[in-house]
């Protein structure tokens, strides 16, 4: 089928221990290290000096294998797959490619981006061809390269299309037909399912396995970014769980499985238990019972304690969920009712926690008293309890308090987003500000006015102890 045009340009002037090509070669040398990172750190500038993302990475790519980068948001795992891919420098530490340090970006490596990153003036072919283009490669061989690459993952008869013809899942082919025309060493994929729905993912996921493990697949390794455990368990010959704030390896599960993986067996479902347990924090030996929620208050501040990304009506549609079902529920059996993966339901989990309307126990969330009450309650009932709740949440108290003591009553956006900068990137910041917002609004503690970007008291708040 295809003529592996690049191989024959490597050919002359390179070795020829490349990837596998496009023409279904073999891959060789499996278990040699492609890529590899040494007490990676990276950090980056922000108010208050250095904001650390990755604390001490130590990891091999080895040709032959899919390695995921699995972590909740706020981990690392982009930043390392782009210090990886030497679009980003280390802040200290070493990544090399094939034993040399980098000092630029990865010769050996492509990446696949979430959001596509099409220019939308070229056509598909001419998209799949500016990869070959920077290289210098001639306009025929190109050409000739990128209709192999457009046939490989099912783009053939959309050639002359442009992206604004194409579904979210067409436009995501392209993206791996740019990476695969020039037959990477190890092809970096960032969330790239994330943004098609759940019917397209799978059925793009499946297609790319298959061309895997046919061996036509134009590359010797893979590592995949993803926060979705079932994605990860499915895909992966590795998971690499990374802890957060900063970024460390939690972990490290070989999956061992066979392919094509079946969800339904029980040791599937086994790593994906245990894979979660060590994301979450909340393997079975380390919980400590009859934990009292004061001493967990008192240590809580908004710099160690994020919030969430979970809305009001996520949260409370969740209590009444676990209400419904006596008060518990295994955690993967409510994901699989809700049809979502388990991590899509952690933010949620998180919430309810931070609010001592539930707690974990191993696999199950549990409401305490609160949360019961919390679920059953009338919708001003509903708002009084989490007033309450949310008041022991350090940033909501934090903007609440901060209020209060202003004479006025009401304090800029900035204010805040300055205090926060102190501990989290811009982008976390913005998150944090919007949770918070989301949480005080509901409760009535403040109000926000998006014009001049401002919070102001809530006069029907109640004071603490009234």
């Amino acid at each position: 089928m295809a003529l592996n045009i690049l191989r024959r340009m490597r050919a002359t002037h390179t070795d020829t221990t490349g990837p596998a090509g496009i023409g279904g070669l073999p891959r060789a040398a499996d278990g040699e290290v492609l890529l590899a990172a040494d007490g990676l750190t990276k950090s980056y500038a922000g108010a208050d000096g250095e904001l650390p993302v990755l604390a001490g990475i130590d990891l091999d790519i080895r040709a032959g294998e899919i390695v995921a980068l699995l972590g909740k948001s706020g981990s690392g795992k982009s930043t390392l797959l782009r210090c990886l891919a030497g679009l980003i420098p280390a802040s200290s530490g070493a990544v090399t490619y094939r034993g040399k340090r980098l000092t630029g970006a990865n010769p050996g490596t492509a990446m696949v981006f979430q959001t596509f990153a099409l220019l939308p003036w070229l056509t598909v072919q001419q998209n799949v061809e500016l990869g070959l283009e920077a290289r210098g490669v001639a306009p025929a061989a190109r050409a000739e390269a990128a209709v192999q690459a457009i046939d490989l993952i099912g783009l053939d008869g959309f050639e002359s299309a442009y992206p604004k013809e194409l579904s979210g899942g067409m436009r995501q082919r392209v993206g791996f037909a740019r990476a695969l025309v020039v037959e990477p060493d190890v092809l970096m994929m960032d969330e790239p399912f994330s943004a098609l729905d759940v019917l397209t993912a799978e059925n793009l996921r499946g297609e790319l396995m298959e061309l895997w493990e046919s061996g036509q697949f134009p590359t010797r390794a893979v590592v995949l970014v993803t926060h979705n455990i079932e994605e990860a368990v499915l895909m992966a010959d590795r998971i690499v769980v990374l802890g957060s704030r900063p970024g460390t390896i939690r972990e490290t599960f070989e999956v061992g499985l066979d392919r094509p993986r079946d969800r339904q067996s029980a040791a599937f479902e086994d790593l994906i238990d245990r894979v979660y347990r060590t994301m979450t924090g909340r393997a079975k030996e380390s919980r400590i019972p009859g934990r009292t929620e004061a001493v967990e208050t008192e240590k809580r501040t908004a710099a160690n304690t994020p919030l969430p990304t979970a809305s009001v009506d996520g949260l409370s549609g969740l209590a009444e969920l676990v209400a419904h079902r006596g008060g518990r529920f295994d955690l993967p059996d409510l994901a699989d009712d809700l049809g979502l993966e388990i991590d899509d339901v952690l933010p949620l989990v998180d919430a309810l926690e931070l609010l001592g309307l539930a707690t974990v126990s191993e696999d199950d969330l549990l409401l305490t008293e609160r949360g019961t009450t919390f679920a059953g309650a009338d919708v001003q009932q509903s708002k009084k309890i989490f007033a309450e709740a949310a008041q022991d949440v350090p940033l909501v108290r934090l903007i609440t308090t901060s209020l209060r003591q202003n004479p006025e009553g009401s304090l800029r956006a900035g204010f805040f987003r300055d205090l926060l900068a102190h501990h989290y990137t811009s982008e976390q910041v913005a998150q944090q500000l919007e949770t918070a917002t989301d949480w005080g609004r509901y409760a009535e503690l403040y109000s926000f006015d998006a014009d001049p970007q401002e919070y102001r008291l809530d006069e029907s708040a109640e004071q603490p102890g009234a």
